[in-house]
């Protein structure tokens, strides 16, 4: 199998280079890839070191790496352009036919895609994070008033990262209330929950995967068991059918999907941009 090293550099923390490159390696499945993140190429210097270490990956392994580059000062790009390697530049793709459709010059300028020039912006995402935190697993629901959803489902379905992922990436105040015996045993749903019936959504997921993950989290407990695991999930989906509560089953989904979906299908307004 082939296998090849990529670069992701950039003059700020890698996030774009790395989202956007990702997305074009997942197309490649008969390769295996070693990916190095170099960030903060800032000045010159940095910038020949970063060529330096390319080009002396490219020698040890003798095959030149894959670079992909979300510099915006044009000097830094042109040094990391000479390494030896295939340099994929995202900004010059984008920003020049931009420039000539807007009919105006980019600014150049570093670190806005991931700074703090927002001031509003980024305290909105610090806010949300912290909403979902305080409001994990139900330990608390007194904040419900304020969320913009409610994720309902078993344990181990996706409900925490999925509701922090809206909160960093989109400004979504998102809490999680796990299903439990209460809810198995009775049939219904808590006072607390049913007032908030509109923000309320439901994961599901395959039952032997659930099974999975709760064995390497509880290994030889009741709470790993396959009567256990299938029980709940069958419970929780008849659960959600009764309530009329709309559900999506995260089995073979990433949380990137998850959060995409439950938003196109709510219609909450993404309050941030990634």
């Amino acid at each position: 199998m082939q296998r090849r090293t990529i670069f992701f550099v950039s003059d700020q923390t890698g996030v774009t280079a790395e989202t956007m490159g990702h997305s074009l390696l997942t197309q490649f499945d008969g390769v295996v890839f070693r990916q190095v993140t170099l960030p903060f190429i800032s000045t010159a210097d940095k910038a020949e070191e970063a060529v330096r270490r390319i080009n002396a990956t490219g020698e040890t392994e003798g095959i030149r790496p894959v670079i992909f580059s979300t510099l915006v000062q044009e000097e830094m790009r042109e040094i990391v352009k000479g390494a030896n390697g295939l340099f994929l530049d995202f900004f010059a793709a984008f920003l020049n036919p931009l420039e000539e459709e807007l009919n105006i010059k980019s600014s150049r300028t570093q670190g806005k895609a991931h700074g703090m020039l927002d001031i509003g912006a980024y305290t909105l995402r610090i806010n949300a994070t912290n909403f979902a935190l305080a409001n994990d697993d139900g330990a608390i629901t007194r904040d419900y008033e304020q969320a913009d959803l409610i994720l309902v489902g078993v344990s181990r379905s996706g409900k925490t990262p999925t509701c922090l992922y809206m909160a960093l990436q989109y400004g979504i105040f998102a809490a999680n209330f796990p299903l439990a015996d209460e809810e198995f045993e009775s049939g219904k749903l808590s006072n607390t929950l049913m007032k908030h019936h509109r923000k309320l959504y439901g994961l599901t997921i395959a039952s032997e995967r659930l099974q999975q993950i709760r064995k390497e989290r509880r290994p030889n407990t009741r709470y790993a068991s396959p009567t256990q695991v299938e029980f709940e999930v069958r419970t929780a989906e008849a659960l959600f059918r009764r309530f009329q509560i709309p559900y999506l089953d995260t089995t073979e989904r990433s949380i990137e999907e998850i959060a995409s979906r439950i938003l196109d299908a709510t219609g909450l307004e993404r309050r941030l941009r990634p």
